[in-house]
């Protein structure tokens, strides 16, 4: 089945990105947690002692989805993205599919990347991880191969980049 439009075959990519990145989401899980922990806390302190009844009832209903939605953010998200981010790249297009609530299937083909560079966040670097970003001419921009292992980063940016350049270079 082709659903490109390209003639490729619209399919699951093969490889998974590296186990930690599994370990990078929990971490960005965390730290949004602490962060509405803390906004929660600072709204308790800061409610006065004669606020309405109905600010005091939200501010405990906030209390009470900070643990349910920190274990889903520390736990369930980084498992389930893991389970769904894949990449592959083949002679004739890079693939990518992301997404945990909403799922995005990406398909570049060789002949449209334009440059191809690695990135390293503050966290990816504590993991040991890099992305891969492909910028292509397109209105959909850069296309990005999220959390490989470094080593691993910077192979597939070097082979996408000579790949690239062996296809202009046959269409001159």
């Amino acid at each position: 089945m082709t659903g490109s439009g390209l003639g490729l075959p619209l399919r699951a990519p093969a490889h998974r990105v590296d186990p930690a990145a599994r370990w990078l989401w929990a971490a960005e899980g965390l730290l949004v947690t602490l962060i509405a922990v803390a906004v929660v806390v600072l709204l308790g302190i800061a409610l006065p002692d004669d606020a309405p009844r109905w600010m005091g009832v939200l501010l405990a209903v906030l209390r009470g989805l900070l643990v349910p939605l920190g274990l889903v953010a520390v736990i369930i998200e980084p498992l389930w993205r893991y389970r769904v981010h894949r990449w592959e790249v083949t002679d004739e297009a890079v693939f990518t599919l992301t997404g945990w609530l909403t799922r995005t299937w990406t398909l570049v083909p060789i002949s449209r990347i334009q440059t191809v560079d690695v990135t390293r966040g503050v966290l990816q670097q504590l993991f040991g991880l890099s992305t891969v970003a492909v910028l292509t001419a397109s209105s959909q921009g850069t296309v990005r191969v999220w959390h490989l292992e470094a080593d691993v980063a910077q192979r597939v940016a070097d082979d996408l980049a000579h790949r690239a350049e062996q296809v202009r270079d046959i269409a001159t």
